[in-house]
């Protein structure tokens, strides 16, 4: 026990480095969560509608995805901390301006700011692995720091829409803008410093063409989600021009001295097995538990005709609990029974939780509910807490950052693709105006089926061998 309790930092100031970075991750779900039960009043507020409310915030989910990509590795080379901080002045700065917005425009601009914070959680995640060299310990702690990605136990949307009903829009971001300078203090104060690949020259000539193809893909996406309204010419076009940026970002990466990404380790399994996995994962799994689910639950004709806030009480302040709850106990059995055996279970668990709901829960809204509850438990407590887990003890030592901000671009490419896939299922089958719930059923087996194939490409994850402890050593450690 005593060789356990030695192999970290003093507990004070791991104490204090887990409540600034908890600060920064709290920080940013806040953005990309509080902000749901205000969408109407800021549609009205601004006098614009609810498609261009929505677009903004897309404009902070793809500007999130795309500073993803290539932040956590210049936080490699000029810092983590400093990074870091640099991100949350941002954010900082982007709050205010949509607080202050007079049009949509400004609130547009407010958004694409915020979106800087993007990789937020992953250089938090390698901040802690920096400091905390136990497994089992830093499993459990970034299993904590993970599940705030999910929903702050679902107390973030209620919050939010308890500002905009006595408060209205602003009084939210106001909200999250004391919440990010809170954020910043603690991390100027408390968080420790890393900086791997100091003396490492950015490879900005990599960054463009890859940021180039990712947001081609997720324009494509979001196209394709209008469905019968897509321009699919439109999308073709973002899907080529993709193609040959990701071309024009592997011929540079072979031909600099010190590249982004070298090819050698995208052609390593524990790259490209860990990013598909992640991105059917996504897929599989995102719009069944935060699109058809709340579309069901209100849908007057095939569903339950639930009012939004109670859809919302009902379904999502539950999933976002549960995950909270399960994911650091997730994290802490991650090093002794293996990061791939857990993340397994999570699948296996989405996948029975998925087909239950499509075949019993779209006809029964208690069946329905505990199904929803047991994916909070299953993806977000386990599923997304393994693969963000994965993302860092896989990457490389020489470039710690690359992987992380990958997978990051991934868990978002998934979430457009699923937001495309699984709602034209639903189109597709559903007659217009109808009552059957034959649409959401399909949709949901086949979120299911993308989830199995997820599970099937996990076995080609290499182990983190590094990051697991052996079963005589957690025998000696007892």
């Amino acid at each position: 026990m005593s060789d356990l309790l030695n192999s970290t930092k003093p507990a004070v100031r791991i104490g204090a480095l887990m409540t600034a970075l908890l600060a920064a991750c709290i920080a940013f779900q806040l953005n990309a969560s509080m902000l749901s039960p205000a969408l109407v009043s800021m549609a009205r507020e601004l006098q614009t509608d609810d498609a261009t409310i929505g677009l903004s915030q897309t404009m902070f989910f793809t500007t999130a995805a795309l500073f993803s990509v290539f932040l956590p590795r210049l936080s490699d080379i000029v810092g983590r901390k400093r990074v870091l901080t640099g991100m949350l002045v941002v954010m900082l700065v982007g709050t205010v301006v949509a607080a202050l917005a007079v049009n949509v425009e400004m609130l547009f601009v407010g958004r694409i700011i915020q979106g800087v914070s993007g990789p937020v959680v992953p250089i938090t995640l390698l901040m802690l692995r920096a400091e905390v060299t136990d497994p089992k310990r830093y499993g459990a702690m970034m299993g904590l720091i993970t599940a705030v990605n999910g929903g702050i136990a679902g107390i973030d949307a209620l919050a939010g829409g308890w500002l905009v009903t006595n408060h209205g829009f602003r009084s939210v971001f106001w909200t999250m803008a004391v919440v990010a300078a809170v954020a910043i203090v603690f991390v100027v104060l408390w968080a420790a410093n890393s900086q791997p690949s100091k003396g490492t020259r950015m490879d900005w000539w990599g960054v463009l063409p890859l940021v180039v193809s990712i947001a081609a893909l997720l324009t494509a996406f979001n196209e394709a989600g209008k469905l019968a309204a897509a321009n699919w010419l439109l999308v073709g076009g973002f899907i080529v021009v993709a193609l040959v940026a990701f071309g024009i970002f592997w011929t540079v990466e072979n031909r600099v001295a010190e590249p982004l990404v070298a090819t050698r380790h995208l052609r390593q399994r524990s790259t490209w097995a860990l990013l598909l996995t992640t991105l059917l994962t996504m897929t599989g799994v995102f719009a069944v538990a935060n699109g058809l689910v709340t579309s069901i639950a209100q849908n007057v004709d095939a569903g339950f005709s639930m009012e939004a806030d109670l859809a919302s009480l009902a379904f999502l302040t539950p999933y976002a609990l549960v995950g909270w709850l399960v994911g650091p106990f997730a994290g802490r059995l991650a090093p002794t029974l293996g990061y791939l055996n857990v993340l397994r279970i999570g699948l296996i668990g989405s996948i029975v939780s998925i087909v239950i709901m499509a075949l019993v829960g779209v006809h029964s809204l208690p069946v329905l509910i505990a199904t929803t509850v047991l994916i909070g438990a299953t993806y977000a407590g386990i599923g997304n807490i393994m693969l963000n887990g994965l993302g860092i003890v896989l990457s490389p030592k020489e470039n710690p950052g690359f992987l992380p901000g990958l997978n990051a671009g991934a868990f978002n490419l998934g979430a457009g693709l699923s937001f495309v896939v699984l709602p034209a299922v639903q189109i597709a089958v559903a007659p217009a105006g109808g009552t059957s719930t034959a649409g959401y059923t399909s949709a949901m087996l086949v979120g299911a089926g993308i989830t199995a194939v997820a599970l099937l490409v996990s076995f080609l994850i290499p182990k983190p061998a590094g990051a697991e402890v052996r079963p005589a050593e957690t025998a000696s450690a007892a």
